[in-house]
């Protein structure tokens, strides 16, 4: 089995340590490729940095679609999750939706630990959009920088902890969800100290979408996620078109 996990962002280091996150919690016999799009913001803290890292995303789903057995959507904003899976028949699952799924089954009430304030409404979209704002109990925010939850691990840690600690105390979390693929690998540092299970979104999506494929599962391509219709998409290359006439050779 190969599973392609798609960091949207085009930071290096975090795409790095998605990869060995997703490899960390797959069997040995499933290979995980993470990779990024070559164009695109280098962090995703803004509805315009999300909407920008989506055509990137897309390609990368596009290009080499039938090397891969399924694919993650390494933000935690999911960003163009419906896009992609109009683009594939292969199981698409996005870190915001596979994390909120596993802390659903491990506690009454969730919250959602993140980074800067301003991505606060993005991530609640995030949640509503899932289906799960009932199960929320909140998104806390720390003064993180996306970038910063790679670079400054320590730091990254305490924040984490103590937006936690707050939730737990004072919204009553009964899990907790890391709202971001750089916070990979920190969840058994936090649980360490924490009295609820903390979910590694990168690991939480890369175990069900190993799951999907050994279920033997694909995307529903009935009607909301059918393939876009042939028309022309006047200014794009050749892999974002539709159609028997336009769409890309296997080996572009």
């Amino acid at each position: 089995m190969r599973i392609k996990a798609i960091n949207p962002n085009t930071t290096l280091e975090m795409t790095e340590n998605i990869g060995e996150v997703a490899d960390m919690y797959t069997s040995d016999d499933t290979e995980i490729v993470a990779v990024s799009p070559e164009k695109g913001p280098v962090s995703i803290e803004s509805y315009y940095d999300d909407y920008l890292a989506i055509p990137g995303l897309l390609e990368e789903i596009r290009k080499d679609e039938d090397e891969f057995d399924a694919f993650i959507n390494a933000c935690w904003g999911d960003p163009g999750i419906d896009a992609c899976r109009e683009v594939t028949d292969k199981p698409v699952v996005g870190i915001a939706e596979g994390s909120m799924y596993v802390a659903n089954m491990l506690g009454a009430k969730f919250s959602v630990a993140t980074v800067l304030p301003r991505a606060k409404d993005l991530i609640e979209e995030t949640v509503r959009t899932t289906g799960l704002e009932s199960k929320c109990a909140s998104v806390r925010c720390t003064d993180l920088s996306v970038v910063e939850t790679e670079t400054a691990r320590d730091a990254a840690a305490d924040a984490l902890l103590e937006a936690s600690e707050a939730a737990i105390e004072e919204d009553g979390a009964e899990a907790i969800c890391l709202g971001c693929a750089g916070m990979g690998q920190l969840d058994k540092v936090l649980e360490e100290e924490l009295p609820v299970p903390v979910i590694d979104s990168t690991g939480a999506a890369a175990v069900l979408a190993e799951g999907l494929v050994r279920l033997g599962k694909t995307t529903s391509k009935v009607m909301t996620y059918k393939s876009p219709e042939p028309k022309e998409i006047k200014g794009y290359p050749d892999i974002y078109q539709f159609g028997e006439s336009t769409a890309p050779a296997a080996d572009d």
